[in-house]
């Protein structure tokens, strides 16, 4: 069966403010799309709507073949949804939160017991298995809701803000996580701001403003408009960076205020990466010793920062468009106990009230 995600003309208004105008676009099995786009350029609002929590006004959706309007509960089941804050009973245990939410999904008390092990390892929790929920950090908040989110073994992923709160290296290992998660031929949706890490794990990307998807088109015009490379050069006390900015400006035969200056390096325009090859060529002929030697800012960062300055437009149905660069290959409370958001819980189910040390449904 086809896991991947469909949409087509969805919108989303809450009385006057339009959260989501017009939003198509596909995400592929066994890829990672990013969803990319500014603050309040109807991200969330369309991750709720995949994740069957929100209606759409008008448009049409389907996860694996299943429309989240008409079989909510079916979407649920093949469905992994990791919300930007975690949202879990906070005097439940790391362990007892993944076992609570396995039952809900119909694990057996053996199976939900040994798949928290198995997850709370994925994620590096398994020295805070025992720990309250309310008493881990942020990051690890995130890296146990990411653990929920695989709780039932789910074909399509939606992550939003999944690096949030983690640390260099938590970030590294979701990284591997997710190209692995992909390999296995899940569908992941990630939304994220930091552009840069995004872009080391994402396949394909979706660009969002105004609550439109952008062309792939306008897309790719954008990443071909002109970016700032950096220039290093060893650092050498004795010469001011004006003068190295000078040196540089020279071997390629530019003005100096051509040429601009962040730090320890020289930022030099090029059109393409044609022009930036001969431009390395030219510097390297002239003997000066080039250390480093890239763009300024990432394919992803390049297109969004280009984009956010237009008006989106009509949505494209070939919305999707691949990274010019392959990725590489992430107090006490009193009781009752409360029941989690609505988007933590499968339909019709509520958390258990009387449970063993585990968290297992008696």
């Amino acid at each position: 069966m086809d896991a991947g995600i469909d949409v087509a003309g969805v919108k989303r208004s809450f009385g006057a403010v339009h959260a989501v105008r017009e939003v198509t676009f596909t995400a592929a099995p066994g890829r990672v799309t990013g969803l990319v786009g500014p603050n309040g350029s109807g991200k969330t609002t369309l991750m709720l709507m995949l994740a069957s929590l929100l209606q759409a006004d008008a448009g049409r959706m389907s996860l694996g073949g299943v429309d989240p309007v008409a079989d909510p509960a079916g979407v649920r089941r093949l469905l992994g949804w990791m919300p930007d804050s975690l949202g879990a009973w906070p005097s439940l245990t790391a362990r007892e939160v993944l076992v609570a939410t396995a039952q809900l999904y119909d694990l057996s008390r053996d199976a939900a017991r040994a798949r928290a092990d198995e997850l709370l390892a994925l994620v590096d929790l398994s020295a805070l298995a025992a720990s309250p929920a309310r008493v881990l950090s942020r990051g690890q908040k995130q890296r146990l809701a990411l653990a929920r989110a695989l709780v039932h073994d789910p074909r399509v992923l939606l992550l939003d803000e999944p690096a949030s709160g983690l640390d260099p290296q938590a970030r590294i290992a979701l990284r591997v996580l997710l190209r692995r998660l992909a390999a296995e031929g899940r569908t992941i949706l990630i939304s994220s701001h930091v552009l840069s890490e995004l872009e080391e794990v994402v396949d394909d990307a979706v660009f969002l403003v105004d609550g439109r998807t952008v062309g792939g088109d306008r897309v790719a015009a954008a990443t071909r408009r002109v970016r700032a490379w950096r220039v290093r050069v060893p650092a050498d006390v004795a010469r001011p960076m004006d003068a190295v900015r000078l040196d540089v400006a020279a071997a390629l035969g530019r003005a100096g205020d051509e040429v601009g200056v962040d730090r320890r390096d020289v930022l030099v325009p090029f059109t393409d990466e044609a022009g930036a090859v001969a431009g390395l060529r030219a510097l390297i002929g002239a003997g000066l010793p080039v250390v480093e030697f890239a763009p300024a800012v990432g394919d992803l960062e390049h297109a969004f920062l280009d984009l956010g300055a237009e008006p989106a437009g009509p949505a494209s149905p070939e919305a999707v468009a691949p990274p010019a660069s392959s990725p590489k290959p992430p107090r006490p409370t009193s009781p009752p106990e409360p029941a989690p958001p609505s988007s933590d819980v499968p339909p019709g189910q509520t958390p258990p009230a009387n449970r063993p040390d585990d968290g297992s449904v008696a």
